[in-house]
C-alpha cells in the first residue's frame, strides 16, 4: 500500500510540473503540497488499514472542499 502513496506522489507531482508550465502557480503549489504529503506518508510504514483510512479522509476532504469552490466560488460562464 505504500507504494501505492509513492505513485500517487508521482501522479500529483507530474500535475504539478505540468500546471506551474501552464502558469497556474496557485494549482502547482497545492499539487507540490499534495506530492510531498503522499510522499511523506509511503515512507511512514502504516499498517494497510491505516493507508486506507488516510486515503478515505483525503478524498473525503477534496470532495467536500471542491463541492464548495464550484458551487460558490465559481463564476458561471468565466474564462
Amino acid at each position: 500500500m505504500d507504494r501505492m502513496f509513492r505513485v500517487l506522489g508521482f501522479w500529483t507531482g507530474i500535475f504539478a510540473v505540468m500546471f506551474f508550465i501552464g502558469d497556474m502557480e496557485q494549482t502547482a503549489l497545492l499539487f507540490f503540497g499534495q506530492t510531498g504529503f503522499f510522499i511523506l506518508l509511503s515512507y511512514l510504514k502504516l499498517s494497510e488499514r491505516m493507508y486506507i483510512y488516510i486515503f478515505g479522509a483525503y478524498l473525503t476532504i477534496f470532495f467536500a472542499a471542491f463541492t464548495y469552490w464550484t458551487t460558490f466560488m465559481m463564476v458561471p460562464g468565466a474564462h
